[in-house]
């Protein structure tokens, strides 16, 4: 898993499975029978190598007479399940009173259906398991809950044209995807809009940007190309991030232009 705060969690968890199990007198098999679950699973998930559902703590407590113990688990496991870059990245969120984005390659993450970012870690290579890949999703899912947050941020996002069209994971997907759009750029306290493939003048061409400005007052970047991923908090080059959003937004459509053109390409996928 390669990340050291998420394995201590699960072992420990493991552990604790194991402990109960154990003092229960049941084997493997037999408590992966009693709660729906294979003798593998059940293995895996001692052993600190797959992470366990609530579904499967909640059973597991109740088959083994835990008293709550191993359910009180879920909290730290629901955590563990997302990639340490998530968990980081959704703590500054978190914090953030203000967000921008410009993304160039596919709709941004904090904006995408389900099945979108299923269809985007699908295509990722070397493959992600199935297993990966549910985990990732769930995460980025997971981040969305920003627009429901209270006081609720100002939210803004620059896509590409290609964005729109690009037809990841198939035309039905995009098609939802695009009415997902739709309704996430509807509320107040979000904007959308849209950078037209025909625009001569855009400052955006060195590629994606995202600018967090926290309760502080600090404005942080973060660039993710390829492997890396890159949080910049040195006051000059964040300045100069500031710079070309506030251009790349001002060469875009406005918002409601915006919602007007993502509605258009939606007509022209049915």
């Amino acid at each position: 898993m390669q990340d050291e705060e998420a394995e201590a969690v699960l072992k420990a968890v493991g552990r604790q499975i194991k402990v109960w199990r154990e003092a229960a007198g049941m084997r493997q098999v037999e408590l992966g029978a009693a709660i729906g679950y294979g003798e593998e699973m059940v293995s895996s998930v001692e052993r600190g190598r797959r992470i366990p559902k609530p579904d499967f703590l909640d059973k597991a407590d109740e088959v083994l007479g835990a008293g709550g113990k191993l359910s009180a688990m879920k909290e730290d496991v629901e955590k563990a399940r997302y990639p340490k870059k998530v968990r980081d990245l959704a703590k500054l969120e978190d914090e953030a009173i203000e967000m921008g984005a410009y993304v160039s390659q596919h709709i941004h993450g904090l904006l995408q259906t389900p099945e979108y970012a299923q269809a985007v870690y699908a295509l990722r290579r070397p493959a992600y398991t199935e297993d990966e890949i549910e985990r990732l999703v769930a995460a980025r899912m997971a981040r969305k809950a920003v627009f429901d947050r209270v006081p609720r941020p100002l939210i803004t996002f620059v896509q590409e044209e290609a964005t729109l069209r690009r037809p990841v994971g198939g035309r039905m997907v995009l098609r939802q995807q695009l009415e997902h759009l739709l309704e996430v750029g509807s509320l107040p306290h979000v904007e959308i809009q849209v950078m037209p493939t025909d625009r001569e003048d855009h400052a955006g061409l060195s590629g994606p940007i995202r600018l967090l400005k926290l309760q502080d007052g600090k404005t942080l970047g973060h660039l993710e190309v390829q492997l890396h991923s890159r949080l910049i908090s040195d006051p000059r080059e964040v300045q100069i991030l500031e710079m070309r959003y506030g251009m790349i937004r001002a060469q875009a459509l406005s918002p409601r232009e915006s919602l007007a053109f993502i509605e258009k390409v939606l007509g022209e996928e049915t």
